[in-house]
């Protein structure tokens, strides 16, 4: 028998890519969802840093810059919807 001997993955490095795959994909939570794949890819990434033993720096980073992809394109939107409603008041 062989023992798993790998190194474990941030929990917060699995959030951030899920959260920044699901905000390009999911399209009525995209902003929420590209806000916490950001939050998280930067713990992930902090954490991963400060602690040998935990892998998943790379899912961390890819996290964050699906994170980042998908707010540059919530904003135009937003702002866009946003100034529709202010003008139809």
């Amino acid at each position: 028998m062989s023992e798993y001997s790998g190194r474990r993955t941030s929990g917060m490095a699995v959030t951030a890519l899920v959260c920044g795959i699901g905000a390009l994909v999911v399209p009525w939570a995209g902003f929420l969802l590209s806000v916490l794949a950001i939050v998280f890819g930067s713990v992930g990434i902090s954490q991963t840093g400060k602690n040998p033993e935990l892998g998943g720096r790379g899912m961390a980073i890819a996290g964050l810059v699906c994170g980042i992809v998908a707010l540059v394109v919530w904003i135009p939107i937003i702002a866009f919807w946003s100034s529709l409603w202010f003008w139809a008041i």
